[in-house]
């Protein structure tokens, strides 16, 4: 019950993000690191790819797009994470400090809580709240 419910949020949170993505990609332009080619088009598809694993997410456990689905989206947060670093330092760098700390902090350490989150509602582990046998 408890994963259905985290999986349903999971999927709507990547949903809207998704969404966002390609109605209003400006700040996702500005937090993007130099060094990435073709930002726009990464922009889109980086919405696109939040919004087809949202779909794949709440596909019925017996269908292998959930596990596909959970894997593409910890893989994703794994990626965009340079972009959270460069929206941090970006913001520090600014006299007002932009988000601030109280923004940004929470936000690295929720980063790996996502790809595991992601892990755990596709059903691709069950750690730490495996059952136990017997």
């Amino acid at each position: 019950m408890i994963r259905s419910v985290a999986r349903g949020v999971l999927a709507l949170f990547y949903l809207a993000a998704g969404v966002i993505h390609l109605i209003k990609p400006a700040p996702f332009l500005t937090i993007m690191p130099a060094c990435v080619p073709f930002p726009e088009q990464v922009v889109l598809w980086t919405g696109v790819a939040e919004i087809l694993g949202a779909v794949g997410l709440l596909q019925p456990a017996s269908f292998p797009l959930r596990r596909a689905a959970a894997i593409g989206l910890a893989l994703y947060a794994i990626c965009v994470f340079p972009a959270n670093i460069n929206h941090f330092i970006i913001d520090m760098a600014r006299p007002d400090s932009g988000l601030g700390l109280s923004y940004h902090v929470p936000r690295m350490f929720a980063q790996p809580l996502l790809v595991w989150l992601a892990l755990w509602c596709g059903g691709v582990m069950d750690w730490p709240m495996r059952r136990k046998a017997g």
